[in-house]
């Protein structure tokens, strides 16, 4: 850092900080955001031991409640935060369940309707999916998000929206991932059962929800599960993370292949591996220029056999070569909660991921800006352009203003379509 910068981060700081109590607060923040103090956890009066304090416990900062935690949900680790929180963020659940976890993954913003798509979790006990049925594919449409929430100011309007069942032409069989392709969806489902297998289907986002089949195997081997799936804006490409999640969960048969990260060229045909080496390889996305792409690895999470601590949490970042290869791995990141699920990059570049106690955002170069602290987990959740953003929660959905905007959907020109 040049001194210059120093000299504008330190004059930045004292006009946003002030001492309280020994821990620095906020002056004149969102009412739904506090500094987090990084040098109150520096030295803790107890450390415990990993059988009592690990990583799917909820780290509660000195000076703070796990309810204060909530009750303003942004975190701001960074000065940088500011703008990506915007000046006046919110959060608030919209739909809510008991226990069947409805809001998983997929999270998918499908612009000319304002409708979101999401999965509900396959494989969880609480649902009965994966081997005796498939997770279902829902919607909300924002539209109406926005008429209740203008109804009255409101941390929850949960049962004001609609959560839609939408059925497909052609059933996605327990469905995880999904993304915006050629004016359509793209799913990744992780089949069912060993006569079912792993497949990417490709969903028409309108009535009736016109379903085909793109890929089901990797030249006559079945996948073991797919789990989620990216368009690289380079050369707009499919790429897709390929795990034994549905093996570890109980509703598919044992692996034949690596958990790998691959590409597929619908046009030729043509399917490859870009990347293998991992534990349990996740989320995947890429910056918005494509040039860097971004693999959660939550191989500490190894599904009903339980957490082995040692294994990673860990966002790997890789080069993306002008051939649409993948290089150079790098450590971007290692998670404090749990592990890291979807990630995805706003228009900036800056990283973001769901994790065991919200959403973490990072800027390019790794440095943890904030927290969308939710005090539970978060398997994915997407941008819906520019302020907005939707988070699955398994038994809660969110909706999130804020001043980031998503990157852009470089695949196809929604403008054209009607």
């Amino acid at each position: 850092m040049t001194s210059i910068s120093v000299l504008l981060l330190g004059v930045l700081l004292r006009t946003y900080l002030q001492p309280s109590a020994g821990v620095l607060a906020w002056n004149d923040l969102p009412s739904q955001a506090q500094y987090i103090d990084l040098r109150a956890n520096n030295v803790l009066s107890s450390v415990p031991p990993s059988t009592v304090f690990n990583g799917t416990s909820l780290f509660i900062p000195p000076n703070s409640t796990r309810q204060s935690l909530i009750d303003r949900p942004f975190h701001v680790y960074h000065p940088d935060f500011l703008s990506i929180i915007g000046s006046n963020p919110s959060l608030t659940i919209i739909a809510q369940t008991s226990g069947n976890p409805l809001f998983h993954e997929a999270v998918v913003w499908y612009p000319p309707t304002d409708d979101v798509f999401f999965v509900q979790n396959a494989g969880a006990p609480a649902a009965g999916t994966g081997l005796n049925k498939s997770a279902i594919v829902q919607k909300v449409n924002l539209g109406q998000v926005g008429q209740a929430l203008a109804a009255g100011s409101s941390r929850n309007v949960s049962g004001q929206v609609t959560v839609q069942v939408v059925n497909t032409t052609k059933q996605v069989v327990n469905p995880n991932g999904g993304i915006n392709y050629k004016g359509q969806i793209v799913f990744t489902g992780e089949g069912q059962g060993p006569d079912v297998p792993s497949a990417l289907y490709q969903v028409n986002p309108v009535p009736p929800y016109e379903t085909k089949v793109i890929l089901n195997n990797y030249f006559g081997r079945q996948f073991s599960s797919l789990n989620d799936v990216a368009v690289n804006p380079r050369n707009k490409e499919l790429y897709f993370t390929d795990v034994t999640y549905g093996y570890l969960q109980n509703f598919r048969p044992p692996p034949g292949l690596p958990n790998q990260v691959y590409r597929f060229n619908e046009g030729t045909g043509a399917v490859g591996v870009v990347a293998d080496g991992f534990n349990l390889p996740n989320g995947l996305t890429f910056s918005p220029d494509g040039s860097r792409a971004y693999v959660a690895d939550t191989g500490a999470n190894a599904g009903f056999w339980g957490w082995n601590y040692t294994r990673p949490a860990t966002i790997y970042a890789y080069d993306v070569n002008s051939a649409g290869g993948f290089c150079n791995r790098q450590t971007f990141a290692y998670i404090d909660s749990g592990v890291p699920d979807g990630v995805h990059c706003d228009s900036a570049g800056n990283v973001y991921a769901g994790c065991g106690d919200g959403v973490h955002v990072w800027n390019p170069s790794g440095i943890l800006l904030g927290k969308i602290y939710l005090g539970e987990g978060s398997a994915n959740f997407q941008f819906a352009g520019k302020g907005r953003m939707v988070i699955c929660a398994e038994t809660r959905l969110y909706y999130v203003t804020l001043g980031a905007e998503g990157a852009a959907i470089t695949d196809y020109d929604y403008s054209n379509m009607y």
